[in-house]
């Protein structure tokens, strides 16, 4: 199996399509830092989620062909992303880091469907429900299960330990590992590193701040108080010092969007 996710991934046509639609996948999260950017100017009316970002371009005299776009390169970018979990990193020597890059890679290849599919939803009129809407849907789901507040608990730890670990790879900078930086310019060497750890730092902290919805919902076993990312960065905009906070994230989402563009060139696999 592992061969044929090798030769899935080393094909030109995957390497091309995939590496086009990491650029995509970068676009998704420059149009989501500016409506983050918009919610700490105070305009609320925006809604702050992938889909949201993807909404903003189908208000474009082209929307539906850009939309069309994205939605094909997203999909390549998960068929990337999935050839790179059967059998991609294998420069990280520790198998448990391995096993943790591949997780990584399943989950955006989930996330670049599911933003694909958004995508096709808004260019053929389709309504879409936005991640806090789904989010308290399965919430409430999981509460009308036997131990369902255990259940959403766990859940809750398991997002917040992600949120964790994608922050820590931009703290120890590990996200370079991926990258062949000889494959870049060397003057933008630096503006990948500096933006890369900004956004992965910044994309961790999203990410612990919708656990931490999760965590209230399963307490209170409500499951109003849990959320996506368009509530939790609202639910932040509110609190003292939350627009700062707010702020730091949007820059984090445009360094990730940055970091997106230059791994599109760079990455190893």
């Amino acid at each position: 199996m592992a061969t044929t996710g090798q030769e899935v991934r080393r094909h030109p046509a995957v390497q091309v399509l995939g590496r086009a639609g990491m650029v995509c996948y970068g676009l998704v999260h420059v149009l989501l830092a500016a409506l983050t950017a918009q919610v700490v100017l105070g305009d609320t009316g925006e809604r702050t989620d992938q889909k949201g970002a993807v909404a903003t371009l189908a208000q474009t005299s082209i929307g539906p062909v850009l939309l069309w776009v994205l939605a094909i390169g997203l999909f390549a970018f998960a068929v990337w992303q999935l050839s790179m979990a059967v059998s991609g990193y294998g420069w990280v020597t520790k198998k448990r880091k391995r096993v943790y890059r591949r997780c990584g890679s399943v989950g955006r290849a989930v996330t670049g469907t599911a933003i694909g599919i958004a995508a096709i939803g808004y260019a053929t009129g389709s309504s879409q429900s936005s991640s806090t809407e789904q989010s308290q849907t399965w919430t409430a789901r999981l509460l009308a299960l036997p131990f369902g507040q255990v259940l959403v608990g766990a859940v809750a730890l398991f997002v917040l330990g992600l949120g964790v670990a994608v922050a820590r790879k931009g703290v120890k900078k590990s996200f370079e590992d991926d990258l062949d930086m000889s494959e870049l310019p060397p003057a933008t060497r630096m503006w990948v590193e500096r933006l890369g750890r900004i956004g992965w730092i910044g994309k961790g902290a999203a990410y612990f701040l919708i656990g931490v919805l999760l965590a209230f919902a399963a307490v209170n076993a409500d499951p109003s108080e849990s959320g996506g990312l368009d509530k939790a960065l609202h639910t932040l905009a509110a609190q003292p010092y939350g627009l700062v906070a707010l702020a730091v994230i949007a820059v984090g989402f445009l360094g990730f969007g940055a970091y997106c563009f230059a791994a599109a060139k760079a990455h190893k696999g």
